[in-house]
C-alpha cells in the first residue's frame, strides 16, 4: 500500500523551522552512545529519528544529552520537538508518549560478599541505593522504595561507582549497563532477574496537538510491526531489549 505524504500543515508542527530536533539521551546505551570511530552519536533512536525526518521530508538535528532527565526537559520546554523516554507517570506532564517500541529490564547490582541475593531483600532499613538522578528506575524506585534509602547521582556512571567505592550497598539500572559493569572487573554482580520493565517510547510536546501526537503514534507502531525496531537492535549489537508488542 502507498503511504500517504504527511500534510504540509504536520509537517510544520514538527518542524516548526524546517528541521526536526530529536532529543536524544546518550545515558542510555541500549537506545544510543556514540560511534567508535566518528564520535557521532548512534543507536536505535538515533536511526528512528531519522527515519522520522524522512518521512516528514526534513532534515534531523540530533539534541545530545548525556541523562534522561535532561533529554525529558528538552522536549517538554519545546527546545526539541521528539524525544525517546522511558514512559513513567511522573513524566507526563508537557508531554505526549506514543506506546513503547522498545522493552527493557530495571536490575540490580551488588558487591560480590553482599548477603543480598533476590530483588525482594533489597528494600531493607541501612540499605543505600544509588541511581543516575531523573532515570526511570529512580521514578520508580521512588514510588516503591519504603525502607531502603536511594541515593542519587548524575547519571549512571557516578552511580555505579558509588558501589565500587563502598558509599552505598546496591545500584539500580538498565540490566545490560550493569551486566556490562560486571564484565568490566571482579567484585560486583547482578542479582537475577528484574524490579522493573522499563517501556521505551516517543514523545512530542503536549502542545503539538493530536493530529502530531496520532501520527507519531501510527509511527512507532509500523516501525515495530515492518521489523525496523528489530533490525535497529541487531544492526547496532543491542542485547536485554526487546521490542514492544504492538500498542
Amino acid at each position: 500500500m502507498t503511504r500517504q505524504p504527511v500534510s504540509p500543515d504536520l509537517v510544520s508542527t514538527f518542524a516548526p523551522d524546517g528541521t526536526l530536533r530529536a532529543s536524544i539521551n546518550l545515558g542510555n546505551p541500549i537506545l544510543a552512545g556514540r560511534d567508535a570511530e566518528t564520535g557521532e552519536p548512534a543507536g536505535v533512536s538515533v536511526d528512528l529519528a531519522r527515519e522520522f525526518g524522512r518521512r516528514l521530508g526534513v532534515p534531523v538535528e540530533l539534541v545530545v544529552f548525556d541523562r534522561a532527565a535532561l533529554s525529558v526537559d528538552a522536549v517538554k520546554a519545546g527546545r526539541a520537538d521528539i524525544g525517546f523516554f522511558a514512559v513513567d507517570p511522573a513524566r507526563g506532564e508537557g508531554l505526549r508518549f506514543t506506546a513503547p517500541y522498545v522493552l527493557i529490564e530495571g536490575s540490580y547490582l551488588v558487591p560480590d560478599a553482599s548477603p543480598v541475593t533476590e530483588n525482594g531483600q533489597v528494600d531493607r532499613e541501612g540499605t543505600r541505593i544509588s541511581v543516575g538522578s531523573g532515570s526511570a528506575y529512580d521514578l520508580f524506585l521512588t514510588r516503591g522504595i519504603r525502607r531502603a534509602e536511594i541515593v542519587r547521582f548524575q547519571g549512571a556512571g557516578p552511580a555505579l561507582a558509588a558501589l565500587r567505592a563502598g558509599e552505598v550497598e546496591v545500584a539500580a539500572g538498565i540490566r545490560q549497563l550493569l551486566e556490562g559493569e560486571a564484565a568490566r572487573a571482579v567484585g560486583v554482580r547482578v542479582l537475577p532477574g528484574r524490579f522493573m520493565v522499563i517501556q521505551q517510547a516517543m514523545g512530542t510536546p503536549e502542545g503539538r496537538g493530536t493530529a502530531a501526537q496520532e501520527l507519531l503514534a501510527a509511527f512507532v507502531e509500523e516501525m515495530k510491526a515492518g521489523g525496523f525496531v528489530a533490525d535497529a537492535l541487531k544492526r547496532h549489537g543491542v542485547e536485554g531489549a526487546t521490542v514492544a508488542p504492538s500498542g
